[in-house]
């Protein structure tokens, strides 16, 4: 019983101290709450211009690096078109050094059976 005494009279007190309201604010701390608002707000912008500060930064960042990638992949391309012109030429060389070294045989062999008709004529 004793027990449950105790424990209506600490909820009682308890009660109380939450049932009171609070005192009103003095000009003093209307003043202190708005200074902190204000610093809250500062704070916030500046927060928010390095961000876009950094967003820029980036921004920036990137854009350089496509144009390096974009100027590498130029290079490329026409580092690759040079090749293939190059081998296009050697090609052609090619077919033209196998045309002439035909016509070479085809001479040569002619020539062949030419002398080898004159031995026999003999």
């Amino acid at each position: 019983m004793n027990k449950l005494i105790a424990v209506l009279v600490s909820g009682l007190f308890a009660t109380s101290v939450f049932a009171q309201t609070s005192a009103p604010a003095t000009p003093a701390v209307i003043k202190a709450e708005t200074k902190a608002v204000k610093a809250d707000v500062k704070a916030e912008n500046a927060e928010a211009k390095v961000d876009v500060k950094s967003d820029v930064k980036v921004e920036k960042a990137e854009a350089k690096a496509a144009k390096k990638k974009a100027e590498r992949h130029a290079k490329s391309v026409k580092a690759n078109a040079k090749d293939n012109a190059t081998v296009a030429e050697v090609k052609a060389d090619a077919v033209a050094d196998k045309a002439e070294a035909k016509a070479d045989t085809a001479a040569i062999k002619a020539k062949g059976n030419a002398n080898v008709k004159a031995a026999t004529v003999k």
